[in-house]
């Protein structure tokens, strides 16, 4: 996969850190100690390889869309809110091969970063099903919107998502 480019618009966020970077691993911890389905599909958590240790390193990400294929393999649909120098998209750009855990299940996934037209579909989607979340998910990478579709669309457009592919489905 290709290196990210910076997409034009708004800036990157800054890392959380100090006490707010612990509030943002909690969900990792929970999903470690079995609490998982808790979150009821909205999150999962990626474990992918570092691009300079190879170690595994863990991230909990909100999914945007879920589905199933006719060939019953399941599919996560995340987006990268620090935009595409975030850690974990950067790691599955060297490494597409993942684990993701939602709920109690693991699936082995391939990483497929989608196009932004695609992008900015997702989000147009997304906005009307959770319009809270999508409101602070735009003001807090810099955009205002006014919730209109075509402003989703133009967010999205500028929000690296990831496709998350199982590799085999139910019983394989």
């Amino acid at each position: 996969m290709p290196e990210p480019v910076p997409l034009p618009g708004p800036q990157r966020p800054p890392l959380p850190t100090g006490l707010r970077r612990a509030a943002v691993r909690l969900p990792v911890h929970m999903f470690r100690a079995g609490l998982g389905p808790l979150f009821r599909g909205r999150l999962l958590l990626l474990v992918h390889t570092g691009r300079t240790s190879g170690l595994p390193r863990r991230t909990v990400i909100e999914v945007v869309e879920s589905a199933t294929a006719a060939d019953g393999r399941r599919s996560w649909t995340v987006a990268s809110g620090f935009g595409p120098g975030s850690d974990w998209y950067r790691n599955l750009l060297r490494t597409p091969h993942a684990t993701v855990q939602v709920g109690r299940g693991f699936h082995a996934v391939t990483a497929h970063v989608l196009p932004a037209e695609e992008g900015g579909e997702l989000m147009a989607r997304y906005a009307p099903r959770h319009p809270r979340t999508a409101r602070r998910l735009s003001a807090f990478m810099g955009f205002t919107v006014d919730g209109g579709a075509e402003d989703y669309r133009r967010v999205g457009e500028s929000i690296p998502f990831v496709r998350l592919v199982a590799s085999t489905g139910p019983g394989r």
